[in-house]
């Protein structure tokens, strides 16, 4: 029986000339990445262990991201200790503050992960990194001191659900639609503990931004990791960005999956998540009498430069409606600058919303962005469980930029073609 993307991945970082579903196994890791809220409890975990050394500095990567610049003396101390333990150990990877950016938006952009890479993160939505055709999955903080330690880390080799895209969006559509209609199609278990693996001529018509949106958001049906097969987008999407040489793995002709999902793209409209799971999902056109309070363009789902070119083209000439606040935050330091310089920053300005230096503030309802009892945001964020984004009684929608920018204009969720 042939295997599948994931599973090669896996049986080569095992050694091995083939496993699976089900098989447990023990792989060498390519990348071990914490946050400066997962971080300090891993190093705790570390130290207790009786570490005293990291297996590789260079395939280390801690992002101080989500509380950053620090909104309080806790977040200041967590961030102090990821500080110090990265400089005791001559940590590679560090991303502080004029550095850093949102993890899962800043490893790809600086190159640290690539095709065929084996990566664990202690942040459930490092299953992002699968849009370049690597293994990437999240871990509890004590799975990743064990991986900073040894540089390996054991996998239960998940089974396969097959995703056959065809066609191409349209125009008002991106890959957040496709992701919140697969999983409003799917549920919220409805691929839990597998490999979302995302196939067909649809496939290579989406761009890298909406492959990476995509995978991140592949958590959110259950699912142990997304990924999408190597081709000329993610070829020239790495070249001369990657530290090391991408290894090409595709699935068998004879590879087995648990079921095949058909997929038209160009069947795809502007979808919005309702409370209070990612799979209540409705057309973005059928919630216009939903008003809204806040609206949040930004995430390690949709920060990106073409989420803030959509929200951009949106607003750019026009004005954000009374009573709303519009809060865009470029994933990275790269883009936010990419941003200034073609005028972005100012056009957001004079539209009346505010843009943040790279943070996920509100989308775990750290800062930024909080909402108290009553209100409404419409998010391109991920999750919109109670209290998300603050209070036990806001309300978070999810939808892409393109959604929430003409949402902004009108203050009630509204599709991108009504504006």
């Amino acid at each position: 029986m042939g295997m599948t993307m994931t599973q090669k991945i896996l049986a080569a970082h095992a050694g091995l000339e083939s496993v699976t579903a089900g098989q447990l196994i023990s792989a060498k890791l390519d990348i071990v990445l914490g946050n400066d809220i997962t971080t300090p409890v891993a190093v705790n975990e570390f130290t207790k262990a009786g570490f005293n050394s990291v297996f590789d500095k260079d395939r280390i990567a801690i992002v101080l991201d989500h509380f950053v610049p620090n909104k309080d003396i806790k977040a200041a101390e967590q961030s102090k200790q990821c500080r110090e333990f990265a400089c005791s150990h001559c940590v590679s990877h560090f991303y502080d503050v004029g550095k850093m950016g949102i993890e899962h938006a800043l490893l790809p952009e600086q190159g640290v992960v690539t095709a065929g890479d084996c990566i664990i993160g202690a942040d459930s939505h490092t299953c992002t990194y699968g849009a370049l055709g690597a293994f990437s999955t999240g871990v509890g903080s004590t799975d990743m001191a064990a991986g900073m330690a040894t540089g390996m880390a054991w996998f239960k080799v998940p089974s396969a659900i097959r995703f056959n895209l065809t066609g191409s969006l349209p125009a008002n559509c991106s890959g957040k639609d496709v992701i919140l209609t697969i999983i409003g199609k799917i549920g919220v278990d409805g691929a839990l503990y597998k490999s979302m693996e995302f196939t067909g001529d649809g496939a290579h018509s989406l761009s890298m931004d909406d492959r990476l949106c995509i995978c991140n958001m592949a958590i959110e049906a259950g699912a142990k990791n997304g990924i999408f097969p190597v081709d000329d987008v993610t070829m020239k999407y790495m070249e001369g960005r990657c530290e090391r040489t991408p290894v090409i793995f595709s699935a068998d002709e004879d590879a087995e999956y648990e079921q095949t999902i058909e997929i038209d793209l160009s069947k795809i409209v502007p979808t919005v998540a309702c409370p209070h799971l990612p799979e209540n999902t409705k057309p973005a056109a059928e919630l216009s009498d939903i008003r809204i309070d806040q609206v949040v363009i930004g995430s390690c789902t949709n920060g990106r430069m073409e989420d803030m070119e959509a929200a951009y083209e949106t607003l750019k000439g026009h004005t954000v409606a009374q009573g709303v606040r519009c809060i865009i935050i470029p994933a990275t330091m790269q883009i936010y600058r990419e941003c200034v310089q073609r005028g972005y920053v100012t056009a957001f300005i004079d539209a009346g919303a505010i843009v943040s230096t790279p943070t996920c503030g509100p989308c775990l309802g750290g800062y930024m962005g909080i909402l108290a009892a009553g209100e409404r945001c419409i998010a391109t964020t991920n999750r919109n469980f109670v209290g998300r984004m603050g209070h036990v009684d806001s309300e978070v929608y999810l939808a892409s930029p393109a959604t929430a920018a003409a949402s902004a204009l009108t203050g009630y969720i509204t599709a991108p073609k009504e504006v």
